[in-house]
């Protein structure tokens, strides 16, 4: 079979685990702000509200999700 330099599990991934990181975070962020403009428009035209009643509601949502969707702090247990 011969001398291979590849060894299972001795490679470097960080570049691939700030890609994951990134594509969760954008994900995340992404898929708070198209929730509230589609929240904003459907209000709007839909409900038949004003543009003015449609944008705090989703103020609303985007704080919400803003506290719901931060990351979360480290505990650190060393125990």
């Amino acid at each position: 079979m011969g001398d291979s330099t590849y060894h299972r599990g001795e490679q470097d991934i960080s570049e691939q685990a700030s890609t994951y990181r990134l594509f969760g975070t954008m994900s995340k962020w992404g898929s708070l702000g198209i929730a509230a403009g589609v929240f904003v428009l459907v209000l709007w035209f839909c409900v038949g509200l004003s543009f003015l009643a449609g944008l705090i509601p989703a103020a609303i949502l985007v704080a919400a999700g803003i506290y719901f969707l931060r990351e979360k702090p480290k505990s650190g247990h060393g125990g």
